[in-house]
C-alpha cells in the first residue's frame, strides 16, 4: 500500500433505516448523502456512492480505503453495507476499515453536548418489542459497558442515573424515554441517529494506524444469530 499522510475515505453506514454515505479527507466530511426511506438500501448505496465521489470532482481511484459501519444493527442493512465496502476494496486494491455502529453513534452523541465531561453516553438500536443493543461510553469514547443485547425495563440504567448524566440516543432510545424521561439525570437526543459522518473520523484513525480488516474474511458484528421469519404461504399452518 502507498504512503499516505492525508487519507481519503469513503464511509458507509447501513446498519438502521438510514442509508448514509461520506467522502471525508483527513476525517472532515466534503460531501455526503443520507435518505431513511425504507428497503432502499440496496438501490441507494452505490448511487449515494457514486455521487459523493462525483460531486467532489474525484474518482475512485483516489480512494485510499473504504470505512463502513460494522454493526450490531440491521442483519440485512449490515450485509448490504458490508458486501458493497468489500467490493470497493477488491475492485480499487484498497484498505477495509471497520467501525463500531455504537462506537459511531456515540461518538455523534459526544459531540452533540456543549460539555460532555460529566456525562455518560448511551447509543441504543432497535433489536425488536422491548430488546435493544446498547453500549455504555464516556466522554472520551471509552467503553464503560460493552456491547450487548438489553431488555429495556425500569431498572435497566439506575444505577448510572444515580452517578452521572446519562445521555441516550438511537431509534431505540424510545424504548426507554417512557421510563426515564422524566429523571433529572436523563436528556433523550431524539434526532440523533447512525450516520457515516460519525464513522468518519473514527475510520481516520484507524487508517493512520492502519487498523485494516481482511477483506476475504470480514464479516459483519451481528451480536444475535439471524431469525428468519415463517413466510405466509396460502394453505400452510
Amino acid at each position: 500500500m502507498k504512503s499516505v499522510e492525508v487519507a481519503t475515505i469513503l464511509n458507509i453506514e447501513t446498519s438502521t433505516r438510514i442509508c448514509s454515505v461520506a467522502l471525508a479527507v483527513d476525517g472532515k466530511i466534503i460531501m455526503s448523502k443520507e435518505s431513511g426511506e425504507k428497503n432502499a438500501h440496496a438501490s441507494n448505496i452505490t448511487l449515494f456512492s457514486e455521487s459523493v465521489v462525483h460531486e467532489a470532482q474525484l474518482s475512485f481511484d483516489q480512494l485510499d480505503a473504504v470505512a463502513v459501519s460494522m454493526g450490531p444493527g440491521s442483519y440485512t442493512g449490515l450485509r448490504i453495507g458490508v458486501s458493497t465496502a468489500k467490493g470497493y476494496c477488491y475492485a480499487l486494491d484498497i484498505p477495509l476499515l471497520a467501525i463500531g455502529t455504537l462506537k459511531a453513534l456515540a461518538y455523534g452523541m459526544i459531540q452533540d453536548i456543549s460539555t460532555p465531561d460529566d456525562h455518560l453516553f448511551i447509543p441504543l438500536l432497535d433489536a425488536r418489542r422491548m430488546e435493544v443493543y446498547m453500549a455504555v461510553y464516556d466522554s472520551r469514547l471509552n467503553p464503560v459497558q460493552p456491547v450487548r443485547a438489553e431488555v429495556v425495563d425500569e431498572n435497566s440504567f439506575s444505577d448510572l442515573l444515580k452517578k452521572k448524566k446519562v445521555v441516550f440516543a438511537g431509534d431505540g432510545a424510545a424504548k426507554c424515554k417512557d421510563l426515564f424521561q422524566d429523571h433529572p439525570n436523563a436528556r433523550f437526543l431524539e434526532d440523533l441517529h447512525p450516520s457515516s459522518s460519525f464513522i468518519a473520523p473514527l475510520a481516520n484513525s484507524k487508517f493512520l494506524q492502519k487498523q485494516f480488516e481482511d477483506v476475504a474474511y470480514f464479516e459483519p458484528f451481528y451480536l444475535k444469530d439471524f431469525v428468519a421469519g415463517i413466510p405466509k404461504v396460502k394453505g400452510l399452518k
